[in-house]
């Protein structure tokens, strides 16, 4: 998923995103321990994924916190 496309989700969105990539990551990893997976780049791909929604999640929590902050 692109940056772009997060962003445009909402926090519930990103985190049921999330929670499909790591039960995705877990497959994939009993499959490669198991000699059944055939494309392994797809492990480093679900990572990447997995650690750009965490990093969007984060930034749009820290923004929430900010306009409160001012708000308040």
């Amino acid at each position: 998923m692109k940056s772009q496309e997060i962003r445009d989700l909402t926090e519930e969105e990103i985190i049921r995103k999330l929670n499909e990539l790591k039960e995705n990551l877990f497959k994939l990893k009993v499959k490669l321990s198991t000699k059944q997976l055939e494309k392994t780049h797809q492990i480093k791909f679900i990572k990447k994924d997995i650690a750009r929604m965490l990093t969007i999640l984060n930034e749009k929590r820290r923004n929430a916190k900010d306009k409160e902050a001012v708000k308040g």
